[in-house]
């Protein structure tokens, strides 16, 4: 499994718990960048990134 694909899934279990309104949103955004991991891995690896630190700082990612 490549370290992208790791975060992804760690990405996704973060976002498991929050409220339905909120998961759903956020699962959104990951599956896009999932999507974009398919043509460009380099650019959907800087987007986790900053979606990861926006979701750790409390930000509302999306």
């Amino acid at each position: 499994m490549t370290q992208l694909a790791r975060q992804l899934r760690d990405a996704h279990r973060a976002v498991a718990p929050l409220p339905a309104e909120t998961r759903q949103r956020l699962i959104r955004h990951l599956l896009a960048i999932t999507d974009l991991a398919k043509r460009d891995a380099g650019l959907a690896a800087r987007r986790l990134d900053a979606f990861l630190a926006d979701f750790q700082d409390g930000a509302d990612v999306g």
